[in-house]
């Protein structure tokens, strides 16, 4: 069965080229019909997602695989945000997977177990890898304030980076970029991420010196930094329960 910790290599599918999908050119009749429940349905959840941050991921089990990632980020309250993940900004963007945000004092609350799976955002925030790309860097101050403070959980549901042209496999958890050697984005992609928005992540991480940190990060979150042990999901078989329990 499969396994996010395979050996990342394309995944070849009939038709097409690269990571685009295989299918047909959307028809004239399906674009009608996109267009009208479009003006007809109200698309409540998707318009919530009030802000785009450009950041980057690891994946948890091979640190050396890393992506540029776009976050659309709507807000359930002020400790709770969720966001959609895309490969890109671009109208046919790949949507890869999906991050729950929590604040400290959420995350303190989680079991023990649970907690391996998250990773904290202050370095990612304080280093200027963390952008909401068009926003002045002082209108995103007080929010970067309450960010790094967080803690998040993302699980990439497909890995475009290695080929993939579907959503293959079991989905990887992704870490965020820490200031020790094997979790530092590698050079380039930042350089591709800063030129294509015109901005500098050193001049960011210069503007942000003042941003506090948390007084202390769980050692349970960014648990690969503490125990230097990551986490891949296996698919396997299983006896399907006849009689589930009711709450």
């Amino acid at each position: 069965m499969s396994s996010s910790d395979e050996k990342p290599a394309p995944t070849p599918v009939a038709g097409g080229e690269g990571a685009t999908p295989p299918g047909r050119p959307t028809t004239v009749a399906s674009q009608l019909v996109d267009k009208g429940a479009s003006m007809l349905q109200a698309l409540k959840p998707v318009r919530q997602m009030k802000q785009h941050v450009c950041s980057f991921a690891l994946y948890g089990h091979d640190l050396g695989r890393q992506i540029e990632t776009h976050h659309y980020v709507s807000r359930l309250n002020q400790d709770f945000l969720q966001c959609a993940v895309y490969d890109s900004d671009q109208p046919a963007a790949h949507l890869i997977g999906v991050e729950y945000v929590v604040s400290d004092r959420i995350f303190e609350t989680l079991p023990s177990e649970e907690q391996k799976l998250w990773h904290s955002h202050a370095y990612e925030i304080k280093s200027g890898l963390w952008v909401s790309p068009g926003v002045p860097e002082m209108l995103q101050k007080p929010e970067l304030r309450e960010m790094t403070k967080t803690n998040g959980k993302f699980w990439c549901t497909w890995q475009v980076d290695r080929g993939d042209r579907l959503p293959m496999g079991a989905p990887g958890l992704m870490m965020s970029p820490q200031g020790v050697s094997s979790g530092s984005v590698r050079p380039d992609l930042v350089k591709s991420r800063d030129d294509k928005y015109k901005i500098s992540s050193e001049e960011l991480k210069e503007s942000r010196l003042e941003l506090e940190e948390p007084e202390w990060i769980h050692p349970n979150a960014d648990y690969w930094k503490q125990h230097g042990k990551g986490f891949a999901v296996d698919v396997v078989e299983t006896e399907m329960k006849r009689w589930a329990p009711f709450p």
